[in-house]
């Protein structure tokens, strides 16, 4: 009933932003936007404003454009998220993207920005939302060296890495990626429930993307289709995905719904 992680800034939603999120409020109870560059605070704010305690907002640096943020841009959207920590719900999504970024110069450098990010969630006492791609073993190693408690790890891949997450008590938040990967199924099979949230990740990984290989937008509303294939890979039902995972969501963002 809550999509965790989601991008309604993008311009892929410039031309009807309103009535796509009408119709997700016919059909789940809230939603968390992801913020991930300054360049898209205001727009944000103005959809959490404008769609209060339905449409919620976490805020950070999306590692992939560590190259092209200054110094002072960085540190001006940590001030301006201080200054709207009222109006947000988690910092990021932040972390370690090897995939986009191959020199090791700027590996490091997305490390520091990290670090920086976690120091800021936990000034601020909000949960942290974790982008990772190719680098599971130092997301991990800095997740635990900075002590992070309150974590959910976006479209999670590392399955070799999940015993430390249950340890750790991180959360993981799941889209319609497991509609075509073993790799990212095997995690949700063996990820207690307790421990799972429902995302889209939209207008990205649109599930007529996925299978059918068509051009098409996501939106909110498939992280049904996502519940569904979780019930399916951990054989429970649709309606116990869909209501722990709401749960789950609510109580750990603290959602004012």
């Amino acid at each position: 009933m809550i999509d965790v992680h989601c991008h309604l800034e993008q311009e892929d939603y410039d031309k009807d932003r309103e009535q796509v999120i009408e119709k997700c409020r016919k059909e789940l109870k809230a939603i968390i936007t992801s913020c991930a560059h300054p360049k898209d605070f205001e727009l944000t704010m103005r959809i959490v404003e404008n769609h209060k305690n339905f449409v919620f907002a976490s805020c950070g640096i999306h590692p992939e454009y560590v190259k092209e943020i200054s110094e002072k841009t960085k540190d001006d959207f940590l001030e301006l998220i201080t200054e709207n920590k009222e109006k947000i719900v988690g910092i990021g999504e932040c972390g370690l993207d090897y995939w986009w970024i191959k020199e090791r110069e700027w590996q490091e450098k997305q490390k520091q920005l990290f670090i920086q990010l976690i120091e800021i969630a936990k000034e601020l006492n909000k949960p942290l939302i974790i982008h990772c791609r190719e680098a599971f073993e130092d997301t991990m190693k800095i997740l635990e060296q900075e002590d992070a408690k309150q974590v959910v790890l976006h479209m999670w891949g590392g399955h070799k890495l999940l015993k430390r997450v249950i340890e750790n008590g991180y959360f993981i938040s799941m889209n319609t990626i497991i509609l075509r990967s073993k790799g990212y199924r095997k995690v949700v099979r063996d990820c207690p429930l307790e421990r799972l949230m429902l995302e889209t990740d939209s207008p990205w990984l649109a599930p007529k993307k996925l299978v059918e290989k068509v051009e098409a937008r996501n939106d909110p509303t498939s992280i049904k289709i996502v519940a569904e294939k979780m019930a399916d890979i951990k054989k429970i039902s649709f309606e116990e995905v869909w209501k722990k995972c709401g749960e789950n969501a609510i109580e750990f963002f603290k959602l004012n719904i």
